[in-house]
């Protein structure tokens, strides 16, 4: 599964915001004050990337220039540029490092997903996909770490630098002042003056916690020297003419940097033009004021955008982070212990990977909160993915156990699948397929194919049954005739004008069905309750046809005497009657309410039968006594 891939997420610095002072001669120092502006310090990113976490998203990186770099097709044009950055000794900008981070995840997803898009294709299920490790990605993360260090030592060693270049100025100060302390020599001082002050346009940067201070000590010292000079009018003013040609030109170019679109651009380009205007040294006095108002003015308008830009950026950032907020809330809020399906977690799947596709496009939080949010982000993602991999792991091992089970019943069915015991091998297969429904399903892979050798050789018993037993169903179609025909001819007694023993008939026609074999079994117990019909109908016509004679021989046996002792017989046997009967009227009773099956039934039938002719036999032997009182 691919939901989404490796983020990175760097924070931004805040602009700093702190006045930057002018250098100005003797003449210039009381509008200092006035005059500083605010300047915003030149942002910089956090060379700490974002470690690499599956299933969440890439954080989108901030533009801060215009500037363009190049787009690699392959992992590998990214590895081979960052292989040449780590062996070089170019310097390479965060910019360009962030734009080669950009192309090697872009790559990276672009492949993941394509990857992940052939599996489906070729009939993979989605919950059984797992990513291939990308063995590039290590070394991207390897070449990255190596480049980071060797940017921390080069600022580690530009530090050291500012911190030498430090010294060398306070040095510089010391020797101005020692030569203006001296104001007899100091005319023939000037050339060491001019050659101290470009030594200290040579050295460059500083500590920037220092540079203030450092300038306006610098400054004071230039004063002072100016102000003990004895130099002739003509050489002080030609200084002062190529001074102010000087500070003319950086003013023009100050104003141009207000066409300047890319607002960053401008205020680095202006940072390089304060340090050149504070290098150039004094005009004429009654100059210093109007130049130096041209070129602050100039500076106020790409210090205004510049802050104006970063103001709106902060304003975005707490945007973005409401947005990002919202996000994680979503995310938390949703109930993971709801999930029973498949189609339940894939659903909230694509709410999530939909979420994270979301949060790509809304861009950075403040700095104090933009690694905070995203951890909370990436919390919340990996949760739920965690949660889910768990499940269909769970599920999978399922799947397998089913899978298991399903082909243990396969191979006794294919062992079945030639037998002759139709009956009993009939059964087991019944019963097979009964287990099969219980059993849950299979892995998607398998399930086709187990399902298919299951059946086949259900099937091929079951066909070779039924073409085993079609001699025997034309068998039981010609039995069904016979019993029939029994049926038939019972049906056409007439009980009243037979002539002959009944008893025997009907004896005779039972010897002879029942020597007829099987029916057809849909037709078993319509034809039997026929037969029992005609047999009760016969048997009850015997039966009290039988009793009348018996009750006539009776009435003729005691017309000699012994009529008590008879009495005493019948009122007995009367009496063992009464009481089976009222033990079959209890079991009936019982088995109604109890039995719903075919031999239940069958059982109450012949209960009532027997019922039946003991109260049969009851009426004749009230009949007896009725007899005996006459």
């Amino acid at each position: 599964m691919t939901e989404i891939q490796n983020p990175t997420e760097e924070p931004v610095v805040e602009p700093t915001v702190e006045p930057a002072a002018e250098p100005v001669a003797a003449e210039e120092t009381a509008h200092v004050a006035a005059a500083a502006t605010e300047e915003a310090a030149e942002p910089v990113a956090d060379e700490a990337a974002e470690p690499v976490v599956e299933e969440a998203v890439e954080e989108p990186q901030a533009e801060t220039s215009t500037t363009s770099f190049a787009t690699y097709e392959t992992e590998t044009e990214v590895i081979d540029r960052l292989k040449e950055i780590s062996e070089s000794d170019e310097e390479v900008t965060r910019q360009e490092l962030d734009s080669l981070k950009s192309n090697f995840y872009r790559i990276h997803r672009a492949e993941a997903d394509a990857a992940y898009k052939k599996f489906i294709e070729e009939g993979g299920a989605a919950e059984e996909y797992a990513p291939e490790p990308d063995p590039e990605e290590n070394t991207f993360k390897e070449l990255m770490a190596v480049i980071r260090e060797k940017r921390a030592a080069a600022a580690a060693a530009l530090e050291q630098e500012r911190e030498a270049n430090y010294q060398k100025k306070l040095e510089i100060i010391d020797k101005i002042k020692a030569i203006t302390e001296n104001p007899d020599e100091i005319n023939r001082g000037y050339n060491d003056f001019k050659e101290l002050q470009q030594q200290w346009n040579d050295i460059k940067e500083v500590p920037a916690e220092k540079a203030t201070s450092l300038w306006k000590t610098y400054q004071q010292a230039v004063e002072e020297f100016y102000d003990t000079l004895k130099l002739s009018n003509e050489l002080r003013a030609y200084d002062f003419k190529k001074n102010l040609e000087r500070k003319t030109a950086l003013c023009e170019a100050a104003e141009k940097l207000a066409d300047e679109t890319d607002v960053i651009v401008a205020f680095r380009k202006l940072q390089q033009l304060h340090q050149d205007f504070r290098e150039t040294g004094p005009v004429a006095s009654d100059l210093r004021e109007g130049i130096w108002n041209r070129f602050k003015e100039a500076s106020t308008v790409i210090n205004k955008r510049h802050q104006e830009f970063f103001e709106a950026r902060k304003e975005k950032e707490e945007e973005n982070l409401a947005k990002k907020t919202a996000i994680c809330e979503t995310i938390e809020a949703f109930d993971l212990e709801g999930l029973k399906t498949f189609a339940e977690w894939n659903a909230l799947s694509e709410k999530i990977i939909a979420l994270q596709a979301e949060w790509k496009t809304i861009g950075y939080a403040p700095q104090k909160m933009n690694t905070k949010i995203f951890e909370r982000f990436r919390g919340a993602c990996d949760a739920f993915f965690t949660r889910k991999n768990e499940y269909f792991q769970s599920v999978r091992e399922n799947l397998n156990q089913n899978y298991a089970l399903k082909l243990e019943l396969v191979e006794q069915a294919e062992a079945l699948k030639d037998s002759t015991d139709w009956k009993a091998t009939s059964d087991k297969l019944v019963e097979l397929q009964k287990k099969w429904k219980e059993i849950g399903t299979v892995p998607k892979k398998y399930s086709d194919q187990i399902w298919e050798r299951f059946n086949t050789a259900c099937d091929t018993f079951f066909a070779a049954k039924k073409e085993a037993n079609k001699d025997a169903h034309s068998e039981q179609t010609a039995n069904l005739e016979k019993k029939r025909a029994i049926i038939d001819a019972l049906a056409a007694i007439v009980p009243e004008e037979f002539e002959g023993d009944l008893r025997s008939k009907l004896r005779e026609a039972q010897d002879e069905w029942n020597q007829i074999g099987h029916v057809p079994f849909k037709d078993k117990d319509k034809l039997y309750k026929l037969l029992r019909e005609q047999m009760d109908r016969l048997y009850g016509y015997a039966n009290e046809h039988a009793a009348k004679r018996r009750i006539d021989r009776f009435k003729e046996s005691i017309k000699g005497g012994n009529g008590n002792d008879v009495r005493s017989r019948l009122t007995r046997q009367l009496d063992i009657l009464n009481n089976e009967i009222k033990t079959y009227e209890n079991n009936l009773g019982f088995l109604t309410l109890s039995s719903k099956s075919k031999q239940g039934n069958a059982l109450i039938e012949e209960l009532n039968r027997k019922m039946e002719k003991l109260k049969a036999d009851k009426e004749e032997i009230k009949a007896k006594l009725k007899a005996l009182d006459e």
